[in-house]
């Protein structure tokens, strides 16, 4: 009996003959923004269908339809893997799921884009563009001495997809990179690598620290006052993955001694960030609207992701981007 495939309405209406020229031995179904399942022209609410495989596109986050499509997943009987467009997976929704047993495969799409981010904001505070570009209007000839990257240290919280990525485009620069991940293993693009028990240690001899891990109970307001007090004075804060990772009136106050030169901010405690929140008009914040994923090829790389895992599935091969339960806690 062939297996079932849910997506949103929508995602099937731009992907659908593509799909169906995979030949895939797969019933397709459908769920609307009313949470009715469509199954070949029949009609049947959630709590009646158990898919043995969701996609949670792209399309559900630009048809602002998020809260919704989780509401409907989660009323189906039951549900056997679910891939998510999502990297991180800290919305109490996957962790409900995967206590039910679902297995969650989430998104490496964003690490191209989120890892090009962080160059470009990193280069953007150590290159003096601004100047050069007043320089300019006035016409003055100046040269404008600036910090190189190379020879710098980078400290990686985290060594997911993005974490990787990052890694891999600051060593083309000649950094060393300090990791700090569930598992204590070196590679070609980390040099160290320690596990949360070493962060302190390595954040003494960082010139710049990227947050790119999940956020779950052991790493909820990790960069907290000690952490920042163990900071190699004058570093540069990049967080890519999760505000809740960081106390910001912690933040602020490192900021404000000088213990953090730069914070680059993408992602926050609440967002939109309320336009009374004081990192806006802070002189040594760069914010960012958790705008770091919106890179160009990112949409064509979660169609990409899904179908590599659609296939797999449908010959019982294992998928890729299966995520570790205890990432969810």
């Amino acid at each position: 009996m062939p297996k079932t495939l849910l997506m949103y309405d929508k995602a099937l209406q731009r992907i659908g003959d593509r799909l169906r020229g995979e030949a895939l031995d797969l019933t397709l179904a459908t769920f609307d923004r009313s949470g009715t399942i469509d199954v070949a022209g029949r009609k049947l609410a959630a709590t009646e269908f158990a898919p043995d495989y969701v996609w949670l596109s792209s399309d559900i986050n630009l048809d602002k339809f998020q809260d919704g499509a989780f509401a409907c997943v989660e009323t189906l009987r039951s549900v056997g893997v679910l891939q998510t467009f999502n990297a991180g997976l800290d919305n109490p929704f996957y962790r409900r799921m995967s206590a039910r047993g679902t297995t969650i495969c989430n998104s490496s799409a964003q690490a191209v884009a989120i890892s090009e981010y962080v160059m470009g904001q990193v280069l953007a505070v150590m290159q003096p563009i601004a100047e050069q570009r007043a320089l300019q209007a006035r016409r003055e000839w100046k040269i404008t001495p600036y910090r190189e990257i190379s020879g710098t240290t980078w400290l990686i919280v985290g060594f997911g997809p993005i974490g990787r990525e990052v890694a891999r485009r600051a060593k083309a620069f000649g950094v060393r990179t300090l990791v700090v991940r569930r598992s204590p293993e070196t590679s070609d693009i980390a040099d160290e690598a320690g596990t949360l028990a070493d962060l302190k240690a390595f954040a003494a001899r960082a010139d710049v620290v990227v947050l790119a891990c999940p956020l779950n109970a052991e790493t909820r307001n990790m960069a907290d006052a000690g952490f920042f007090d163990a900071l190699k004075p004058g570093a540069l804060l990049v967080n890519i993955a999760r505000g809740g990772l960081v106390d910001d009136t912690a933040l602020i106050a490192a900021l404000d001694k000088g213990q953090v030169a730069t914070a680059v901010l993408d992602v926050f405690h609440k967002e939109p960030l309320p336009a009374d929140d004081p990192l806006w008009s802070h002189p040594q914040v760069r914010v960012t609207s958790h705008t770091s994923f919106a890179g160009s090829g990112v949409r064509g790389r979660w169609d990409e992701l899904f179908f590599t895992n659609i296939r797999r599935f449908a010959k019982g091969e294992s998928l890729t981007n299966v995520v570790d339960p205890r990432d969810l806690a």
